[in-house]
């Protein structure tokens, strides 16, 4: 199993760093290889609408650091999308990432019913940051996402880890609720759930 990890955070040392390492060892100590993409650190852009992915390739045509990571993920039996709530939302950096994933949809993609180029079989995790506490809160970001990668994209498994609370540094990594729910997560994922 080869799992790519986006983390959506800037901050190395942040909560959604924490948790995407927590979750990240599990799957290596399970036997997967798992790749690890700090989204922060690179120089790309999102989807520019030129639809070169629909007319002239089937891939993302545009040249920037990104392009090698869209084409791991095409490959990967696991995309894990690592994100902070920022203003309710992924944080800019993951979102750019994801309108990019516009490129694995086909041609016409909005008249066939497998829409998706990617092989069948892959498996979609989010791990969400909220430093938020109230649950109730930006409850639609996870199903969302969820929803345009498993039905169009044509994920088969989807799971989400979300922490609320966790504002500042550390506040993951010392929430042993959040850290024990990684683990089982990546237990989870490794036998296919």
């Amino acid at each position: 199993m080869h799992a790519v990890c986006l983390v959506g955070s800037a901050r190395r040392k942040g909560n959604t760093a924490a948790m995407a390492s927590r979750f990240c060892e599990g799957l290596t100590a399970g036997g997967a290889t798992v790749s690890v993409h700090r989204l922060g650190e690179m120089r790309y852009s999102g989807c520019i609408g030129c639809f070169g992915c629909k007319t002239k390739a089937d891939h993302c045509v545009l040249k920037d650091d990104l392009a090698p990571v869209l084409e791991e993920v095409r490959a990967a039996d696991v995309l894990v999308m690592a994100t902070p709530v920022y203003f309710g939302e992924v944080s800019s950096q993951l979102k750019a990432f994801i309108d990019r994933s516009f490129s694995f949809l086909q041609p016409n993609y909005s008249k066939l019913i497998k829409k998706g180029r990617l092989a069948p079989g892959k498996t979609l995790v989010m791990l969400i940051a909220q430093g938020h506490p109230k649950a109730d809160l930006f409850t639609d970001i996870y199903p969302r996402y969820e929803y345009f990668f498993t039905r169009y994209i044509g994920y088969s498994r989807s799971h989400m880890l979300r922490a609320l609370g966790v504002y500042y540094p550390g506040d993951a990594e010392g929430r042993e609720d959040v850290m024990a729910e990684a683990d089982a997560l990546a237990s989870r994922v490794l036998a296919g759930e």
